[in-house]
This record gives C-alpha cells, structure tokens and sequence, in this order.
C-alpha cells in the first residue's frame, strides 16, 4: 500500500536532507545484509489488487473518497486516480490449504466492495485496462486526494523540464500521443504478487522473478485495449513504463536508467545491490524527511516505491519488529476473475519454489538479456511469443507452457506441501487456459471480433462473466 507523505512541495533543503538520510539508511541497510539480520519466517505469500469503480454506463466512476469512507476497510485504500482502488488481504503461509484461503478472503473483500458500490450506484471492475477509458479522463480533477500523488506529478515533470510525457505503442494497431501528467499510469492496473523470501534465497528467488516475467505475463495477459486501439496483449507494460518516463541521476529524464523498467541485470550477491543502486543512480521524487532514528529505515522504503521495477525487492517487518525481504512480482494484470488471479499466484509460487531448488541456478541457463526479450515479447504476443528457454532452445511460449512449466510448477507446489485438490484445482485453471490459449486479452479479441468494437457491450458481458466466478477459459463468447 501506498505511503502517504506530509506536503507536495520541497525545498533545495529537503532534497539534501533527504539525500543525507537515505545515506545513511542505506548503510545501516548493508550491515543487516551482512550480518544476516532478516527474518527466516519464510514462504509467505501475499498481494495487491487494483480495481476499477464504474458507472452504469462502463465508464470510470470517480468516487473512490466516498466509497472508501463508506467501505471503511483498512485493507482497501485510494490509487492514483479516483476511479481505482487498491484491495490486499492478510498474506498466508504458503502450505496446506492457502490457496484456497486466500481466494476466500480475496472474495469476501470483493463482495463488500460490491455491496458498498451498488449502495452509490456504481460497480467494480477488476482488468488490466478498462477499454471504455477515455484519454480525457485522465486530468489532475480526477486523481485521488492524497499529497503523495500529487508531489508526484509535480516531481516527475520537474525532471522532465516540463515536458508532456509521451505514449508511442506500437501492437496491432499504433496508437501515438503526448499527456501532461502522469494520469496516464492509472490507466494500467495490476496484480501484484508478494513472496517473502529468507536472506538466504533471496537472491535466486529475485533472479528467478525476472526468468518467470515472460511466462507469467503470457498467461495471465489481459489488456490488449487502449483508448480504442487494440495493442499488445499486455499493454500495460508499454504503458506503465513510459506514463512516468524519467531516469536516473546521468541526465536525470534522459539518463539510461529508467525508473520503470525489466531492470538492469541479474544480482550476484543479495538484495542490496538493489538498495545500493537505488541510492547511487536515482534522485529522490519525494524528498519526505522522518523522525530521527526511526529504525524502519523509512527513507530507504520510501524513495524504493518510487522506482517501479517489474519485480521488484521490498523490505518490511514483522509483528515482532524483525526485518523481512519480499519479492513484489508486477507483471500481472487484473482480471479477469477471483479464480483466475489466485491460479496466476499458485503458478507463480510453484515455479520459484521448484526452480529456486533446481541444482544449477536458472540464471546460469539464460542470459538476462535472453530473459528480458522474453518478457516483452511476451507481453506483446502472449501465448504465440517466440522465446528462448533455460535449455537454448527457441520455440513458442504455449508449448513451453504445456510441455515444461506447468509440471515444475505442480511440483514446487507438492514442495510447499500445498494442499492436492488446491494444486489440482488452481493449476487446472492454467493448465485449460494454456490449452485453449485463451486469457483475458484472448477472451476480450474474440468478443470484439464477434460482436464488433463495442467497448461498452465488451465491458458489460466482460463483467457479467466475471461475476459469475467462473475462470476466463470457461466464458462464452
């Protein structure tokens, strides 16, 4: 969840002060690291749901305030924009029968927010873009009401000498225009997977993140619309990276480090590397000073929510004030039903867990440059991108699937000693999916084409199906 700040605007000052602190946060971060300080209570799984608010008519409902205050549930808070709203449930260890568990939390989260929507006459919607969106509807009047938000506006476009941000997609279609903020980014909304990791996995877990990237956003791709355009089969990803297009400190808009981006290579050592390069390359957004000798280290977790990396290492605590490492693994779109987002975690957590303890490493088998074309082509294409493997072969990510993945990734879950019917069940969703290969973007394609670009009647039957609980491979055209 999103950490709120105190005010919008900053001084020469607070920059410095702020540069200072996470100085020194920084190294305190690197004497845990090196001291083994994170706690080993690990396999634990979690995530975050963005989620859309929508009108009678499938258009962005702008009243996340007066749903939220309504709802008032702690684990559902404001986006960027005031038609999104974020839902999380409580993580679960990853064993018996926490797949299942956290459908059912998941659900019940879902079906309050419901409840409180139909009361102001709206609706939820859970894609990974809303295809009746409209590029006007992305203005400073609707984004949330929050100072955090809007500091980041006005810091993104102060790195870029107050140029528009510009969008240039080419898929299926081109779809080419220039925006004045970053409303942009909360066209894009996600899944995003949390796995708590022990210092002593960390590393391969992360690196295996990257590998997974391409797989994962190819089966579970649900976003081939923009502004009426059809695009990538995940266009979220082209989207997302460059709604807030600024580098690092060489040349700060223009520098060769993007604050969204696949990354820069594998790590070799830990976590850190991370930290370290978050320090050393990116400027700080939102220069937030805290109180002395907070030891949280909040500086550190503050400015790394500013650098949107597809996966992404995230540092917390637990309970007893113990400091944890998670891997947020951001590939994953919303939608298209609650089933369908928990069989998209099982896969995730079974693959890191049976290649995380294969004999040689995965990232030995594949370049990070063979990992990161596989990851856009991916995105583009879905379950017909050409991809490399961990063996050096070429070939098509839907056999890859059917013939290699989805048998490792039964295993890591026997592994985790996930409950049988659990792993039959969630991994059957995937399983039909790639046979038929049919994910949410498919699904979406096939309706238009059927019916023509009707983006209001795609929205409505799109929710109709959702609601009926039923997996994406299942839904009639």
């Amino acid at each position: 969840m999103g950490q709120e700040i105190s005010s919008r605007h900053f001084s020469d000052a607070d920059f410095s002060a702020y540069q200072e602190r996470l100085r020194v946060e920084t190294a305190r971060l690197a004497e845990w690291f090196r001291e083994g300080r994170f706690s080993t209570h690990d396999r634990v799984g979690g995530f975050e749901l963005e989620a859309w608010l929508i009108d009678g008519n499938s258009q962005p409902a702008s009243i996340n305030e007066r749903f939220l205050a309504r709802l008032g549930d702690p684990l559902v808070v404001p986006e960027l924009a005031r038609f999104n709203v974020e839902l999380n449930t409580q993580p679960e260890q990853l064993t018996g029968q926490a797949l299942s568990l956290m459908q059912r939390h998941l659900q019940d989260t879902w079906n309050n927010c419901e409840r409180v929507a139909a009361e102001l006459d709206v609706r939820m919607l859970m894609i990974g873009i809303l295809p009746t969106l409209d590029e006007a509807r992305l203005t400073a009047r609707n984004m949330s009401n929050l100072e955090r938000y809007r500091a980041l506006n006005e810091q993104v476009l102060r790195q870029r000498d107050g140029k528009p941000l510009a969008l240039d997609i080419v898929g299926r279609e081109h779809l080419k225009l220039t925006h004045r903020d970053v409303m942009l980014e909360s066209a894009a909304t996600s899944f995003q997977i949390h796995l708590k990791v022990a210092q002593t996995t960390a590393l391969r877990y992360y690196n295996l993140a990257h590998i997974l990237s391409a797989p994962m956003v190819a089966v579970a791709a649900n976003s081939p619309y923009l502004f009426g355009r059809d695009l990538w089969d995940e266009t979220r990803i082209p989207l997302f990276e460059q709604s807030v297009e600024v580098g690092g400190f060489d040349g700060a808009a223009h520098g060769p480090m993007r604050r969204v981006s696949f990354g820069t290579g594998y790590l070799h050592e830990s976590l850190m590397e991370c930290f370290q390069e978050n320090l050393e390359h990116y400027p700080a957004l939102l220069p937030e000073r805290f109180e002395e000798g907070d030891e949280t280290l909040p500086h550190v977790r503050l400015h790394n929510g500013t650098i949107w990396r597809w996966n992404r290492p995230l540092l917390g605590f637990d309970d007893d004030g113990m400091p944890h490492l998670r891997i947020e693994h951001r590939v994953v779109p919303g939608g298209p039903s609650v089933p369908d987002l928990i069989a998209n975690a099982a896969f995730f957590f079974g693959l890191v867990q049976s290649l995380g303890n294969s004999e040689m490493p995965a990232e030995l088998k594949l370049s990070f440059a063979d990992a990161r074309d596989n990851f856009y082509s991916a995105a583009r294409d879905g379950f017909e991108a050409q991809v490399r493997w961990l063996d050096g072969r070429r070939g098509k990510m839907q056999v890859l699937l059917a013939e290699h993945l989805l048998a490792q990734a039964r295993q890591g879950l026997h592994e985790l000693a996930i409950d049988p019917a659990d792993i039959a069940y969630y991994l059957g969703i995937i399983e039909e999916r790639v046979r038929k290969a049919c994910n949410g973007a498919v699904w979406q394609r096939a309706y238009v084409a059927e019916h023509g670009a009707n983006m209001a009647g795609l929205v409505e039957a799109y929710r109709e199906r959702q609601n009926s609980g039923r997996p994406v491979h299942e839904w009639q055209v």
